[in-house]
């Protein structure tokens, strides 16, 4: 749940982006999951959805590297786009849940960013590293057959 003001807009990066509404301090709380608002799908829970409800969850959704379940976030934090130099992400010592912090000063209408190598194991497929039918978690190595 993203626990600052935002709204979406066009991208410079991507499509469309969500953008702060406001100005940020460094190590402001960012987003958090909120169990209730947003979703936490086992592995085998997320592979018994209507083929649909599975197209569009992992559109929006992160894997979780520790256990795999998929992640969808109930609000508009699915419109963050990645970056390999962010300004939101995870502190170093973080405990679960995970909250996602500003990693420096975030300017009002400033694009809101993350790695999502940091922190999504379906990265390779998001940035069309893989297959567009590759299963979830698929790395670089993925060949079609597999």
């Amino acid at each position: 749940m993203m626990l600052v003001k935002t709204y979406v807009a066009q991208s410079r990066i991507h499509g469309m982006g969500l953008f702060a509404a406001e100005a940020i301090a460094l190590d402001t709380p960012i987003w958090r999951f909120e169990p209730g608002f947003d979703h936490d799908f086992s592995p085998q829970v997320f592979a018994e959805l209507p083929r649909l409800a599975r197209e569009h969850t992992r559109w929006f959704c992160f894997v979780s590297k520790q256990n795999g379940h998929v992640i969808l976030s109930g609000d508009h934090a699915c419109f963050i786009n990645h970056t390999l130099n962010p300004n939101t992400g995870a502190p170093r010592e973080t405990l679960s849940p995970v909250t996602t912090v500003a990693l420096r000063s975030i300017a009002q209408g400033e694009e809101l960013t993350c790695n999502y190598f940091d922190y999504d194991a379906d990265t390779p497929w998001k940035l069309g590293l893989v297959p567009r039918d590759a299963p979830l978690g698929a790395t670089k190595d993925y060949s079609i057959g597999q």
